[in-house]
């Protein structure tokens, strides 16, 4: 569980903290979409930093079950004992709970959040055969890449449709020139590199990536260069390789970059 005392620096590109301050104050699950390193967990960090409320972040996985969620019965001495969930948890603290790649998870886990993502805002503890009432400041945030192996791990419309449902993209050249320098401290000329590489790299689509160069990536290679690592190696090692294992590939983005850099 996270308590954050500062604010994290987050760079507003439209009108998502206005949506996400009317979900909270009316009580509406949010969903957030969008590719990986966009800044969909630093948003839910600053906002819940900004309310000054406590947050609860679960990264899912295809492991992720409903039980993991809302809790299990655990050995401790000689007796069995319930241990709640981080989802319970926020259901009776009043926390927010972010579920990051929601879609990533096993089916129950959808099945289990069902009655917290409409009017009755209540969680089901099978286990226990109790049903527990939402606490006044509960909120649920999903999040999930729609691209991310298309088909397979997607959300189904009817669970998209218990959300408020918002869109993240990598920001405007200028926004993301001043979230590098801004998060990292590096120099303006370099930040603009690095973002130049990152926008010709994302509109190589005859790749075929699977992922693209995040925001993220941009900001591990400015925090390499800005600690003294070579800036051709910074950018190889932060935004070339993590792309793909493929060699030609690799090959084929750092011969781009080093002539970018």
């Amino acid at each position: 569980m996270s308590q954050t005392t500062t604010i994290p620096y987050y760079k507003a590109v439209g009108k998502e903290i206005q949506v996400f301050e009317h979900c909270y104050q009316q009580k509406l699950p949010l969903l957030l979409k969008g590719p990986t390193g966009t800044g969909k967990t630093r948003f839910v960090e600053h906002m819940a930093a900004k309310m000054e409320t406590k947050f609860i972040t679960v990264a899912c996985h295809e492991e992720t079950s409903a039980t993991d969620l809302v809790g299990r019965y655990i050995l401790k001495g000689m007796e069995t004992v319930w241990q709640d969930g981080p989802l319970t948890t926020a259901v009776k603290e009043g926390y927010i709970i972010y579920l990051d790649e929601i879609a990533e998870a096993r089916p129950d886990v959808i099945v289990a959040i069902h009655s917290l993502t409409d009017h009755r805002r209540t969680l089901y503890i099978d286990k226990l055969s109790e049903e527990i009432k939402a606490e006044e400041g509960f909120m649920l945030v999903s999040s999930y890449n729609p691209g991310y192996q298309k088909g397979f791990k997607e959300l189904k419309p009817s669970t998209r449709q218990r959300f408020v449902a918002m869109s993240f993209k990598y920001p405007e050249t200028d926004t993301e020139i001043e979230i590098v320098i801004n998060e990292t401290g590096i120099e303006e000329n370099i930040s603009k590199k690095l973002v130049k590489i990152a926008n010709k790299i994302r509109n190589l689509t005859e790749l075929g990536l699977m992922e693209t160069v995040s925001t993220r990536l941009i900001i591990d290679a400015a925090t390499l260069i800005k600690a003294g690592m070579e800036k051709r190696l910074s950018v190889d090692v932060a935004m070339i390789q993590p792309l793909s294992d493929d060699l030609e590939t690799l090959e084929a983005l750092k011969d781009l970059a080093d002539l970018m850099i």
